[in-house]
């Protein structure tokens, strides 16, 4: 590690993680660091977070392995930041982040670092839940099994949530044997906003019967085996696709969007949907 971080360092110094730990130590020194970096928290760095971690399934979802790379180093980064924040306030230490981690990739794969046979990819999973409920009944100095949707974190992105959520209450047995029980759970639902909406119901009645419709929508995508967040995305991207492709054709004709008519836009919609496939 060179002795002035200012200074240009080799490839191999930058490619350690002391490296990174030591340009964030300097980045968090009172008087001498930077202004932005000292000012923040947990609660002020969480969002960031949350927003690096979206950008590396991006990368991912985009098949683009250099940017991938990139947004891998700015999620770790936020590991750093967190643990360089948590040392400050004697908290705790970057190793051990990394110690915790290591002894529980080690205790929830008794089938590899053990002699605990499992079958398959499911048997692994289960395995992996039982684990995690035995970790937290230790944790939490309960004898007694938590419950079904303990340690499924409210800060999840709705959609993730509610299918994890669905998911443990069907380990456990509420869930319909098929999906065409499900159809018949989005219409019921359907059938109920309608009926709201033609009563003249405030918005929050509105809402709640909306978040009805998406929750059974979610559990369908779940019977379908589709993860509900990544066929929206999916969906997002493909919207914001073709309505590029829209634009695009307006322009072309020398108009603006605010230009055109619905059934002008709607038409060239198809026309785009067509070519998109």
């Amino acid at each position: 590690m060179p002795q002035h971080l200012s200074e240009p360092f080799s490839p191999e110094e930058a490619g350690k993680i002391e490296t990174l730990r030591a340009i964030m130590r300097r980045l968090r020194t009172p008087g001498s660091g930077c202004p932005w970096d000292l000012e923040q928290t947990f609660a002020t760095i969480a969002p960031y977070t949350i927003e690096e971690a979206y950008e590396v399934a991006d990368a991912i979802e985009r098949g683009n392995l250099e940017d991938l790379c990139e947004e891998l180093g700015d999620l770790l980064l936020q590991v750093v930041f967190h643990a360089q924040m948590a040392e400050e306030a004697g908290a705790f230490r970057f190793e051990d982040v990394v110690r915790g981690i290591s002894e529980k990739m080690v205790r929830r794969h008794p089938h590899v670092f053990g002699n605990k046979p499992v079958e398959g990819s499911e048997g692994v999973r289960g395995l992996w839940e039982k684990l995690k409920a035995d970790e937290r009944a230790a944790r939490d100095g309960s004898k007694t099994e938590s419950g079904a949707l303990d340690g499924v974190p409210p800060a999840l992105p709705a959609l993730k949530r509610a299918q994890k959520l669905q998911t443990r209450a069907a380990r456990v047995g509420f869930d319909w044997p098929d999906v065409r029980p499900v159809f018949q759970k989005i219409a019921e639902e359907t059938d109920e906003l309608r009926s709201e909406l033609d009563a003249g119901s405030d918005a929050g009645r509105l809402a709640h019967e909306l978040g009805d419709i998406l929750f059974s929508v979610v559990n369908l995508a779940r019977h379908l085996g589709v993860d509900a967040e990544a066929a929206l995305q999916a969906a997002n991207g493909r919207f914001t696709r073709r309505f590029s492709g829209v634009e695009q054709r307006l322009q072309e004709s020398g108009k603006l969007p605010t230009d055109a008519t619905l059934a002008e836009m709607d038409r060239l919609w198809d026309e785009v949907k067509r070519s998109d496939g």
